[in-house]
C-alpha cells in the first residue's frame, strides 16, 4: 500500500500513539526488510521443506527484532509493535509480499488469530503457560475445529467432538482434519461440545489421547505447519483447560475469525500485489508480434483490472479495520471483505501468470506458487458461498440497504 492521500493517513492514524511520519518510517523499515532480507531467502526448490522453511522464518525473525519489527497486534510490553488495525493495513501488506514475511514477523496463521483470541479469553493461568510462550516464540499453535463428514465444516452445527464433564476435569473424544499448523504444534484449542454447547479447549499435543494421524498434503507452498488430521480418544485434560465460558465456543469462534479474516486479507493483497509488479516487469522486456507485452491492450486491460481490484480491496479492509478500532461489530463487513479480496487477489495472480505465459506456470519464478497459495483463501475461514448466503440473510431480514 503507498503513502496514499491526507485523508487516508488519518484513517490509518486513528487512535494511534504513533505520528504519521513515525508510521511512514516504520512501513519504509518493513518494506526494505522484506525486499532486501526476506524475498531473496525465498527458495523456491525447497517450498515443501517444511523444516528448511521453519529455519529460514526463524534466522529472519532474529533480523526483524534486530530492525525493531514484530508481531503487529502483540502489545509492546509482550514484544509486539501495538498497531491499531487500521495500522495493520498497510503493514501486514509488507509482510505478506513474501512467502516468508509473516513467518518472520510472527503474524502467520494460525499463531496470529489465536493470540488475537487468547488475550481476550485466557485466564492468568493459561496466560503464563500458553500465551505468553506462544507470544516469545517458545511454543506454536493450532485450531482444532474442522472435522471430517458427518462432522462440522462450514455448518458449526455439525460440530462431533464431544467434552464430558469429569470429576479431574474433562474428557474429550472426538475427529479433526486439515488443522492448520498442527504439525508443528505444541498445543492446539480444540472446539468441542459440552451439555452447554460448544466450547473451546486448551490440549497439549502430547497429552495421552491426542494422536496425529497425518499430515493431509494440499496445493500451497511455504507451509511449515501442515494440515493434520487428528484423533482425540478419552484425552483427559484439567478443568482448568477450559477457555472462556462453557457453551460460548462458538462466540468465541466468531471472535477469533473476524481478525483472521482480516489478517488473510491484509497480507494476500500483498502476495498479489507482488505477482501482478512481476508481471508487470515482464510485459515491459518481453516481445510478441513485433511489440512489447506491455503495449499490447488485452495485457493493458488485464494490468489495468489488476489494479483497480487491488485498490477497492485496499479500501474494503481499511474500512472494516476502521469500524474495528471505533469498536463496531464487524461481522456483516468482514464477511462481505473476506468474500471480496478473496476472490479478487486471486483474480490479480492468475492475470499476472497469464501475462507471463509459460514462466507463470513454471516455478522459475513465484507466479505459480502465488496462484496456490491464494486459492484456498476462497474456502478458509469460510466458503465464498457460505458467506454470500450470510451476507444475504442478514440483509433481507434485518432491513439492510446496499
Amino acid at each position: 500500500m503507498g503513502k496514499g492521500s491526507e485523508g487516508d493517513l488519518k484513517m490509518r492514524h486513528l487512535a494511534s500513539t504513533r505520528s504519521p511520519d513515525e508510521y511512514t518510517a516504520l512501513i519504509d523499515n518493513l518494506k526494505d526488510f522484506i525486499d532486501s532480507e526476506v524475498i531473496p531467502r525465498e527458495n523456491l526448490s525447497a517450498a515443501h521443506d517444511g523444516a528448511e522453511v521453519r529455519r529460514t522464518a526463524q534466522e529472519l525473525n532474529a533480523l526483524a527484532l534486530a530492525r525493531g519489527l514484530g508481531a503487529p497486534r502483540t502489545r509492546r510490553e509482550d514484544g509486539g509493535m501495538a498497531l491499531t488495525w487500521t495500522e495493520c493495513c498497510a503493514y501486514l501488506e509488507q509482510a505478506g509480499r513474501s512467502f516468508l514475511g509473516p513467518l518472520a514477523l510472527r503474524c502467520a496463521p494460525p499463531t496470529q488469530p489465536d493470540v488475537f483470541a487468547l488475550e481476550s479469553l485466557a485466564s492468568p493461568i493459561q496466560r503464563e503457560r500458553y500465551l505468553l510462550p506462544l507470544l516469545s516464540g517458545e511454543r506454536a499453535s493450532c485450531f482444532a475445529m474442522t472435522e471430517p463428514a458427518p462432522g462440522v465444516g462450514s455448518d458449526p452445527r455439525m460440530l462431533a467432538t464431544t467434552a464430558r464433564r469429569t470429576s479431574n476435569g474433562w474428557v474429550i473424544n472426538g475427529h479433526k482434519w486439515f488443522i492448520s499448523g498442527a504439525m508443528r504444534a505444541d498445543f492446539a484449542i480444540v472446539v468441542a461440545k459440552t451439555d452447554a454447547g460448544p466450547s473451546w479447549f486448551l490440549v497439549d499435543m502430547d497429552t495421552p489421547g491426542f494422536r496425529i494421524v497425518r499430515d493431509i498434503p494440499t496445493m500451497e507452498p511455504f507451509d511449515i505447519g501442515g494440515h493434520a488430521e487428528i484423533l482425540l480418544e478419552e484425552c483427559a485434560v484439567p478443568a482448568e483447560a477450559l477457555i472462556g465460558e462453557e457453551g460460548k465456543g462458538l462466540a468465541h469462534s466468531q471472535l477469533r475469525l473476524e481478525g483472521a479474516r482480516l489478517f488473510h486479507c491484509m497480507r494476500y493483497i500483498g502476495l498479489a500485489s507482488r505477482a501482478m509488479s512481476i508481471a508487470q516487469d515482464y510485459a515491459l522486456r518481453r516481445e510478441s508480434q513485433g511489440t512489447k507485452l506491455a503495449d499490447h491492450q488485452m495485457v493493458q486491460a488485464m494490468v489495468a483490472d489488476a489494479h483497480i481490484q487491488l485498490y477497492a480491496a485496499r479500501h474494503i479492509v481499511l474500512d472494516v479495520a476502521r469500524r474495528l478500532d471505533e469498536g463496531e461489530s464487524i461481522r456483516h463487513h468482514s464477511s462481505m471483505a473476506k468474500v471480496f479480496v478473496s476472490e479478487a487477489v486471486y483474480k490479480v495472480a492468475d492475470s499476472a501468470v497469464q501475462i507471463c505465459g509459460a514462466l507463470g506456470i513454471s516455478e522459475d519464478i513465484p507466479l505459480s506458487m502465488i496462484l496456490r497459495m491464494l486459492r484456498p483463501f476462497r474456502i478458509y475461514d469460510g466458503a465464498s458461498e457460505v458467506h454470500r448466503a450470510a451476507i444475504a440473510r442478514r440483509a433481507l431480514h434485518h432491513g439492510l440497504t446496499p
